[in-house]
């Protein structure tokens, strides 16, 4: 609901000096280097609470000198800064403890702890105890007790607040304390300042015996403030589950078998890349890494979602969080732990939750307006309502329901509410997003266009027919497998005699092939008129020698489980579709026929490139969906893109949304959980906006006295969470798809 620091912070702050928090070099020797000079450190906050926090940690730390970019992760409490190099590390530790966030470095394996919901039940525990017996007291004053007996019953009840005043409220209070002491606002200074101001004049009414107090208000306040709070915390948590899990499943260590002081087992973290590890039956692969002996099945349905075990053998490569089911593996590591598949996950759902999309700034511009606009606005009602009848009294009540009711919770939890439950439901549905941002593209589009090898097909291509000699097929299958084009390796699949040729001069294009030297001579295996300027496009995949064919190669390929299903699905939602490959226009087009949808072949990575340009020029958006080198630019240039897991690296960096399921499923159900994303912060904006709108003048006007306010502010919070989590509720579009187009069928 809104901010806090921690209450270690709090009572150093009293005592005039912060934690250090953790020293220069521990804060080096935990950063990761990112290449040109760039490091990366990332800490947990666990005071961070709300939006105001996020622009309070972003602006002080993107200000200072040194550090490139911040980003705050609400639901993780996590801070990620990337700073350069230089002239030693900036002083971003110490300017965070400034501002009342203490920070820690951050690890996986503490990524998952959550120490704040007890400590938040036990003061809403305390806050309740409390609410009930003021209002079992206040009864009887409301029900007509007077002069003595009234008297008694409200310093009864002035005792029973002393306990949600000072233990409960003390939540509230630390956050402004920090706030003010680091010379900003936040929401939680006026909300103080109404608790203060409701007990005092409370405690001077019960002193001169008068008639009214609001001691139900001052407690019910922090009551209903606490439950929003509360929620809110259990929401998040929930919402983190699945990052949570991983934490969790990701081994304490490995056992390296080389080395000085190998065998060992020793922490990940000291595990380099080149180590050779040895991973048991019914262990978790702890860090990526490639098969050097064993052959075994893996259960990657933690990583992918699918749920068969698959082969692995020698020369394979071994993902961190798969668990070896059959024999014993010896791995040699090409990942250390932090850029292991698991932290990447991790980081890719944190990230997806942090984005700041176009709705997120706006409310954080918003918010960034309540403190002084609230202030404002009570000041006016007091001085407005002494003008008006001269009741000291009165103009005080009106001006504590003004600063109560006017909290800008809703708001403030409008948009990453929404953004949280989306990347859960993604990664739920085996769908990673590189940026929340993404989500608000993917929402917008109206194109989809398809790469087909590796995207709409398994990239498991099969050869069907082949020229040339054995010996001349052999030698193709050698140089077939320094790539990872899935023509090459479907090659290289199906000749296992092929001979280990030093090939040299190995070198890839986009787009058409693979060229290498041996014995002086130069060989090409790839697209028939780069390999053989003499060849047609029909004659396929061709192997040749100083531009001699000597092989050539067609394929058949198999489509992603449920292709068809999802094309239709797109076009049911009255998307434009459309295949653009490198392929033979035969295959395309009859790959497009199939399908019905249009589809183009014969095409250069810059073809595909202007061919999206052109379409976006024309006022349209398109998401582009491929996973080789040759889709990078078209990716890159389009409004929105996906990469299927199997992509290459540079092709899953390039795409905002990485699907790890084999089914293309993945493409309809991220366009849905966009769409419903983008309509639900919509009427959650629009819900904040309008109970502020109306609780505002209706304050002013004196229609509510501060415990009504502490109602209304409360209940106003509670609906943006609860619409929010809508986004869970609904089937995913698979089920859906699948449904209808059964019934269409039938």
């Amino acid at each position: 609901m809104s901010c806090c620091v921690p209450p270690a912070a709090f009572t150093e702050a009293l005592a005039g000096g912060p934690n250090r928090g953790p020293s220069d070099n521990e804060v080096r020797l935990a950063s990761r280097a990112l290449g040109d000079g760039l490091r990366q450190s990332e800490f947990s906050v666990p005071s961070i609470q709300c939006g105001a926090c996020i622009r309070t940690i972003e602006t002080a730390l993107d200000s200072m000198p040194g550090i490139v970019s911040s980003r705050v992760n609400l639901s993780g409490k996590r801070v990620t800064v990337r700073w350069r190099d230089g002239d030693g590390i900036p002083p971003m530790v110490h300017r965070m403890v400034e501002l009342g966030y203490e920070p820690n470095l951050f690890s996986l394996e503490h990524a998952g702890k959550d120490s704040g919901l007890t400590a938040l039940i036990r003061a809403l525990a305390v806050a309740a105890f409390c609410s009930m017996n003021i209002m079992m007291f206040s009864g009887s004053v409301w029900a007509g007790a007077d002069g003595p007996t009234r008297d008694l019953l409200h310093w009864i009840c002035a005792a029973l607040t002393l306990p949600a005043l000072l233990y409960s409220g003390r939540v509230f209070y630390q956050s402004a304390w920090g706030a003010l002491r680091s010379g900003r606002t936040n929401m939680d200074v006026p909300i103080t300042i109404g608790i203060a101001m409701a007990f005092a004049l409370s405690l001077f009414d019960t002193a001169v015996s008068g008639e009214q107090v609001y001691f139900d208000a001052v407690a019910s306040l922090i009551f209903f403030l606490l439950i929003g709070r509360t929620l809110d915390h259990a929401m998040r948590e929930r919402a983190r589950n699945a990052v949570k899990g991983l934490a969790r499943l990701a081994p304490a260590g490995a056992l390296v078998i080389d080395g000085d002081h190998g065998p060992a087992f020793m922490p990940l973290a000291d595990v380099a890349p080149g180590a050779t590890i040895v991973v048991a039956t019914g262990e978790r692969i702890p860090l990526d890494g490639e098969v050097v002996t064993g052959s075994s099945a893996l259960d990657k349905s933690l990583l992918t979602g699918e749920s068969l075990a698959e082969p692995i053998e020698p020369g394979q490569p071994a993902p961190a969080g798969a668990l070896n089911l059959s024999a014993t593996l010896t791995i040699r590591t090409t990942a250390d732990e932090k850029d292991s598949t698991l932290s990447r996950l991790v980081t890719l759902l944190e990230d997806a939750e942090a984005g700041r999309n176009r709705y997120r700034r706006i409310a954080d511009r918003a918010a960034a307006w309540y403190s002084p606009v609230v202030h404002l606005a009570a000041a006016t009602a007091f001085l407005g309502w002494m003008f008006a009848n001269g009741d000291l009294h009165n103009a005080a009540t009106i001006a504590i329901a003004v600063l109560i009711i006017t909290c800008p919770c809703a708001l403030g939890l409008a948009v990453p509410m929404v953004q949280v439950m989306a990347a859960r439901r993604l990664f739920e549905a085996g769908i990673m997003v590189r940026d929340g941002a993404a989500l608000e593209r993917l929402a917008e589009i109206d194109t989809v266009i398809f790469d087909k090898t590796g995207t709409l097909t398994t990239g498991l291509a099969t050869p069907i027919a082949s020229a040339g000699s054995a010996e001349a097929q052999a030698m193709a299958a050698s140089l077939a497998a320094r790539s990872r084009h899935p023509y090459s390796l479907a090659i290289a699949r199906s000749i296992r005699s092929a001979p280990d040729i030093a090939w040299t001069d190995v070198k890839e294009e986009p787009g058409l092939g693979i060229e290498a030297r041996h014995d002086g001579q130069l060989y090409r295996l790839g697209r028939a008129n780069w390999s053989n300027p003499a060849e047609t496009g029909e004659a396929g995949t061709v192997f040749s020698r100083d531009g001699i064919s000597l092989a050539a190669f067609t394929f058949a390929d198999q489509f992603r489980p449920h292709a068809a299903e999802s094309v239709k699905a797109l076009l049911n939602e009255q998307l434009y579709v459309e295949i653009l490959s490198g392929d033979r226009d035969t295959l395309v087009e009859e790959m497009g026929a199939k399908l019905g949808i249009a589809a183009r072949g014969s095409l250069l990575p810059g073809d595909k490139f202007h061919r999206i340009e052109a379409i976006e020029a024309s006022g349209h958006r398109v998401l582009m969906v491929g996973d080789g080198l040759n889709d990078t630019p078209a990716m890159a240039r389009a409004h929105a893109s996906m990469a299927p897991g199997s992509a290459i690296d540079i092709g899953r960096n390039a795409a905002d949304l990485v699907f790890m399921k084999n089914d293309l499923h993945a493409i309809p159900t991220a366009i849905a959980i966009a769409r419903d994303a983008n309509r639900l912060i919509r009427q959650n904006l629009a819900l904040a906006l309008l109970y502020n709108a109306i609780a505002l003048p209706v304050a002013i006007a004196g229609f509510v006295n501060p415990f009504l306010a502490a109602i209304a502010m409360s209940a106003s919070s509670v609906v943006v969470v609860a619409n929010a989590l809508r986004l869970g509720w609904r089937p995913f579009v698979r089920n859906e798809t699948i449904s209808h187009l059964q019934g269409q069928t039938a």
